[in-house]
């Protein structure tokens, strides 16, 4: 056999059965390939499912309301690939009828979706022969090819495009895009990749020379910017004041707290100082710290601090705030930063949180 009928062979027998691989519908397959964009398969099941309960078809998710979408998308950021795929539900539904395009050149043209996602849906909804690169192929053909040059870089991208497509099993796209992707996520893994039961194995240049370790060729980062944020929660009779973020930035539409920032450490009193300076308290306001919590994002590290500020009236903060019902919370979009403070929050003043 040759390299690809062995590849079929073991994904037949390896792989896992996840809901998405046992259908042909151009929703599904789309919703979760967005999800897994964004996280892991354990992790971005339970996502899935909540998705498909909510909006089994790409109607019930273009008439939704976009909280209801950053709702059910909290806790796995890049938020503007959920207000994507909402604008994406709105034209599928309303100019195409609720027909989804069935090539990979009307598919990319689609907002939020790129070629890797494009040739996922056409490849295995449609059976296009389009190659799939995502992390896992990447890696794989890294691996399997020996290559010097980064993924990373444009010149990567084009190259791995190029070799994904000349591998692939035009008789059988989807089949086989799924299994090079189960290939690099069960066995072709970033570190100790288990060479020994890889299909791939005798025509892996990697292997051949034992210089798995060495690809795939990463390029340099950048350091992660640091923030330092102090969140002010205001909480008066049972309301608390929210504002929607604007449009740019990593949480745009999302309801967030007031806050403050710096680009360096400072103490409470700091801070304490700042809100005093925009009136959004009198110094004399009792104040209390509930959370520290470092919060990791792809570019930047958040080193944030939560205090409450109880109000015996709504006084306003003049931050184009919203006094919003302390019962309605857990409706909203909101950070999954907020999540942690909430959650710390029930501890300490479980009567505020419902």
């Amino acid at each position: 056999m040759n390299n690809q009928q062995n590849l079929l062979v073991w994904y037949q027998e390896n792989k896992r059965d996840l809901p998405w691989r046992n259908t042909q519908n151009p929703y599904h397959i789309w919703i979760s390939e967005v999800i897994l964009q964004q996280t892991r398969v354990a992790q971005g099941l339970p996502y899935f499912l909540r998705f498909m309960e909510k909006f089994p078809d790409v109607f019930s998710m273009a008439n939704a309301p976009e909280d209801e979408i950053l709702k059910l998308w909290q806790g796995l950021g890049y938020y503007s690939r959920a207000r994507n795929m909402h604008s994406s539900a709105k034209l599928i539904a309303e100019v195409h009828q609720g027909v989804f395009p069935n090539t990979f050149n009307q598919l990319v043209k689609l907002k939020g979706i790129g070629p890797y996602t494009a040739a996922a849906i056409a490849s295995f909804a449609f059976k296009e022969p389009v190659a799939v690169v995502d992390g896992n192929v990447a890696r794989v053909l890294s691996r399997f090819y020996a290559l010097e040059t980064a993924f990373q870089t444009p010149a990567g991208k084009k190259l791995f495009s190029e070799l994904a497509q000349e591998f692939l099993n035009k008789s059988e796209p989807d089949m086989h895009n799924q299994a090079i992707m189960e290939l690099g996520a069960l066995v072709c893994t970033p570190t100790n990749p288990n060479c020994l039961i890889c299909p791939l194995q005798s025509n892996c240049l990697a292997f051949i020379q034992q210089k798995q370790s060495q690809f795939p060729v990463r390029i340099t980062k950048n350091p992660p910017k640091k923030r330092y944020i102090a969140y002010f929660h205001f909480e008066s009779n049972g309301k608390t004041a929210l504002f929607k973020r604007p449009k740019g930035g990593i949480w745009q539409h999302l309801y967030d707290f007031p806050y403050l920032e710096s680009e360096f450490p400072l103490t409470d009193e700091d801070w304490f100082s700042q809100a005093h300076l925009k009136n959004w308290f009198e110094p004399k306001q009792a104040v209390t710290k509930v959370l520290e919590k470092k919060h990791v994002l792809s570019h930047q590290h958040l080193y944030v601090s939560f205090y409450l500020v109880q109000t015996e009236k709504i006084k306003e903060l003049q931050f184009g705030e919203f006094w919003k019902a302390n019962e309605e919370l857990h409706q909203l979009g909101i950070p999954r930063l907020l999540d942690s403070y909430f959650e710390k929050l029930k501890e300490i003043y479980p009567e505020l949180i419902s």
